[in-house]
């Protein structure tokens, strides 16, 4: 007997399904999320047999994805998602989308018709590969038993490293049923020779240590890049900025990167993002760019975007360097091992920024945060949508808590007045912007912390369109605490209607809301209402101190805007605040038609 046939003996034999549960097992899975269907039995059958996986039963497949990133985004492991074919498979391309745009770890299988039936338009039969090419990192149709186990080791690899995101494996039901050796991560050689640079190039950081100590009005701009990397790289995040320093600012999916109660923190960059933000971003001489992509929501108007700066843009996705703002530095690795090489060389040379300099950079970005540019006025007994998101801070502060969101009003808000410490507390949709991703994803967050206080932050309208996952809730015992501001409107939709579109509210006011109380019973959890802000505190924490899910109605104002606000196609220092608003009227729009 050859070697390699005695290392074959040695395999063992599995069929595809009991080969899928195997390799979860070995590449550390314990939970994933799913909804069964005739082409994937075979592997809920082999599920059956496996105590050592959790298998959470979501209401909707997209409910299952977003769960899968509220896991990853506060665990830092991958999210694992099963679901059938057809219908399954394309419920579950939102969140897959979802995850990509936010370079989330994702691994979502999906099963198939028979391979012989494939392109015969069969029952539940749908093109799940070319459906899902351009919105994974990478997917697979697995045509053979023998490739299986590769596959799925391989499709962990690719989901996991580099810039994180999504990956569908397709396995059709005969494959499920097949007979074949199993291999475990060590064992199968990869097809993909896929091997992410990590380190940065020397040199260039050298340049970048150089450029930062010559600033004389620097700001380290940080996206979900320095999350990604890990604590150690927020970590070091901070080391770097008490170096040197130079202010800090963050994308929405960065917050947490860098902690709120430091004074060298700006708040969030970008549309709605702080005054003092926007303006040294637009006004800085320097700019480190850290794990961020420059989306749209943060640039503003691209040819006025930091017009005076030299930009070092540090990135693991080679592609995302200059894709959308010219890059005078380009370094292409890990956040994490960039900023440790950074500072080695910051100290190494023993380099640091002009004294002098820095003082007279501060004395302005001083004068911009004397705005106070999230003030507002909390008056009478009715709750302003921001005091609600401050109460619940303050009352929530001391403890471990997550928050997610869905997509609206309610989101920025939270941005702007929910504080984060910590990285990985923070789940939200940045990228595609997804309504209903909260809820499900404060399912996922709850799993992966049955300890931790989890919050999602919701709109009215939003919530709705994944309601149906407070039964999940409920069967596993999960006590998400559901905070909806309830405005009665669409919010965001709203708040541009009335800024750019004259005021015509065109189908954005929601003119039959559920009772969220009687829904909250109905679903077997808690429901809790707040009308006055006399009342606000004492529900707050009757909600926060309940051990089952709860589904609280925060009745707020219902035309409060949410400001500052960069009009679209303007650049950073054009923002419109609040009382500017309210006094000069509609918000000029892209073609110039309308000025404030």
């Amino acid at each position: 007997m050859t070697a390699h046939q005695t290392i074959e003996a040695q395999q063992e034999t599995l069929s595809g399904a009991e080969i899928v549960v195997r390799a979860l097992l070995d590449q550390g899975v314990d939970t994933l999320f799913g909804y069964p269907g005739g082409a994937v039995l075979p592997i809920y059958d082999a599920l059956f047999q496996e105590p050592k996986l959790k298998h959470v039963l979501v209401r909707h497949e997209q409910g299952a994805t977003h769960a899968a990133e509220g896991y990853a985004r506060s665990t830092g492991k991958p999210g694992v998602v099963l679901v059938t074919s057809g219908p399954g498979a394309t419920n579950a391309v939102t969140g897959i989308v979802d995850a990509l745009m936010d370079s989330i770890p994702m691994v979502v299988i999906t099963g198939q018709v028979a391979t012989h039936l494939i392109g015969t338009d069969a029952f539940q039969e749908c093109d799940t590969i070319g459906i899902t090419r351009p919105c994974t990192k990478h997917n697979y149709l697995v045509k053979d038993v023998a490739d299986l186990p590769r596959i799925i080791h391989e499709a962990f690899h690719i989901a996991t490293s580099g810039r994180p995101g999504p990956v569908v494996i397709d396995i059709p039901k005969d494959v499920q049923f097949a007979k074949g050796a199993y291999q475990g991560p060590t064992e199968v050689k990869h097809a993909h020779n896929y091997s992410p640079r990590t380190k940065g190039d020397p040199a260039r950081i050298a340049e970048a240590a150089a450029l930062l100590a010559s600033a004389r009005r620097p700001i380290l701009y940080t996206g979900g890049g320095v999350i990604n990397a890990g604590p150690r790289a927020s970590e070091l995040l901070r080391e770097l900025a008490e170096l040197t320093g130079a202010p800090v600012t963050s994308t929405l999916m960065g917050l947490g990167a860098f902690p709120a109660s430091d004074s060298k923190w700006l708040g969030m960059v970008g549309m709605h993002g702080s005054f003092e933000a926007n303006n040294a971003m637009h006004d800085c001489d320097v700019m480190i760019a850290v794990g961020s992509r420059f989306d749209d929501r943060v640039t503003g108007r691209l040819d006025a975007f930091a017009p005076t700066s030299r930009k070092v843009h540090i990135d693991i996705d080679a592609s995302s360097i200059g894709k959308n703002v010219r890059a005078d530095i380009g370094i292409v690795g890990d956040a994490g091992s960039v900023l440790e090489d950074l500072i080695a060389v910051w100290k190494q040379r023993n380099l640091a920024t002009d004294k002098a300099a820095m003082a007279e950079w501060w004395r302005q970005i001083e004068e911009w945060r004397a705005r106070d540019c999230f003030r507002y006025r909390q008056d009478g007994e009715f709750i302003k949508p921001q005091y609600a998101i401050e109460r619940l801070y303050e009352l929530t502060k001391d403890r471990e808590v997550y928050v997610t969101t869905e997509v609206g009003q309610h989101q920025m808000w939270a941005a702007q007045f929910f504080h984060f410490q910590k990285p990985n507390r923070w789940m939200t949709s940045g990228g595609l912007g997804t309504m209903g991703y909260g809820l499900p994803a404060a399912v996922g967050v709850q799993i992966a912390h049955p300890d931790a206080l989890v919050v999602d932050i919701a709109g009215d309208a939003s919530v709705q369109m994944t309601m149906q996952e407070m039964s999940t809730a409920v069967q596993y015992g999960l006590p998400i605490k559901i905070f909806i501001l309830n405005n009665e409107w669409m919010g965001m939709v709203r708040q541009w209607q009335q800024l750019l579109h004259g005021e015509r509210y065109s189908h954005s006011y929601s003119a039959s809301l559920p009772d969220f109380v009687k829904m909250a019973e109905a679903f077997g959890c808690v429901g809790i209402r707040a009308e006055r802000a006399d009342e606000l505190d004492a529900k707050i924490l009757e909600m926060i101190n309940s051990d089952k899910p709860v589904i609280f109605d925060c009745r707020v104002t219902k035309e409060e805007n949410c400001f500052p606000m960069i009009p679209s196609g303007k650049a950073h220092n054009e923002m419109i605040m609040a009382e500017e608003a309210r006094d000069l009227g509609t918000i000029i729009d892209d073609a110039g038609k309308r000025l404030v």
